[in-house]
């Protein structure tokens, strides 16, 4: 993003000629952004630490399900929100282009770990973790249309240990799910099955789980504003992942996880959001709209910012 004073992600100041002489300057704040906590959006974030645009946001860390409400309600600008809250508010948010968080096969952070084959989960009990609606949504579509099962759901925080006292399975997201997937279950003898794979396995289209999205009425006031913070987060994703070693290695001084798994995951996941992954966000929306709260027919349409070369014009 362009540091300079100039640059219309900072705050400036605006005076509009009237009749009579200048109107007092109307001052333009910093766009109110959203940022997951989870290891999953660090290659998205990592390139703004380093070029110094985050300073041009005013930033928002928080859970999934804590953002997605915080830009329904407005209470932020711009941030990434989960496919099927944006689906279901598609008339008051924009998606951007050319970013998202998804997968084309195994995700490795989106997970079901189970006690029994799934096909012997009719009518048990399967916890379902509280951070991710679109992951929950994801699961239970599997379960019920690939496995024709009807398990008995209930929603409880993501710890697996308690999870697994008190259900036969538990749907996991995030870096939960990533430290249950590599580590914890198959130390207990569980069963992990990849969400990003069984779509991919069930439909030959990639999963998108979350995109990146402006409030419609803000990106109508301020597309200048908009049009820099995209440019920002895609050369951050695009560098984070030129020095995704670098960032791998940084991770893991915080994390319970070696740099070369950090490596393979960052690498897993898919930022992008092209043609194959709003054919997977349609096929989605076709499957679960009429028990989700959206039209079947409901379809993502990214603003058009611009393009750059080699990138599509959507």
């Amino acid at each position: 993003m362009d540091n300079s004073p100039s640059s219309p992600a900072r705050s400036t100041y605006d005076a509009t000629t009237a009749e009579g002489g200048a109107h007092p300057p109307r001052r333009r704040t910093r766009p109110r952004v959203g940022h997951i906590q989870y290891l999953n959006c660090l290659p998205l974030y990592w390139g703004l630490a380093t070029s110094g645009a985050l300073l041009d946001v005013e930033l928002t860390k928080d859970t999934p399900d804590a953002l997605n409400d915080k830009l329904v309600r407005g209470d932020l600008d711009i941030g990434p929100i989960s496919l099927v809250e944006f689906l279901r508010n598609a008339d008051d948010l924009v998606a951007l282009p050319d970013i998202a968080v998804g997968c084309d096969g195994p995700v490795m952070s989106c997970v079901i770990v189970s006690q029994l084959p799934l096909e012997q989960l009719d009518r048990a009990r399967v916890a379902l973790g509280s951070a991710s609606r679109t992951s929950v949504r994801l699961a239970r579509l599997l379960l019920a249309e690939r496995y024709g099962i009807t398990p008995d759901y209930y929603t409880c925080p993501p710890d697996l240990s308690l999870m697994m006292q008190e259900a036969e399975a538990a749907v996991l997201i995030g870096d939960a799910a990533l430290r249950a997937n590599l580590h914890y279950a198959p130390k207990l003898g569980l069963q992990v099955h990849d969400l990003g794979q069984m779509w991919k396995e069930w439909t030959g289209l990639p999963f998108v789980f979350a995109v990146w999205a402006a409030r419609r009425e803000y990106m109508e006031r301020e597309p200048e504003i908009v049009s820099k913070v995209h440019e920002a987060f895609l050369d951050s994703r695009d560098l984070s992942l030129v020095e995704v070693t670098k960032v791998a290695e940084q991770a893991a001084r915080w994390e319970a996880l070696e740099a070369s798994v950090l490596e393979r995951y960052f690498t897993t996941l898919d930022f992008s959001l092209g043609e194959r992954q709003l054919e997977g966000i349609a096929e989605f929306a076709r499957r679960t709209g009429p028990v989700a709260g959206y039209p079947a027919d409901v379809r993502v349409r990214p603003a058009d910012l611009g393009s750059r070369p080699g990138e599509m014009a959507v």
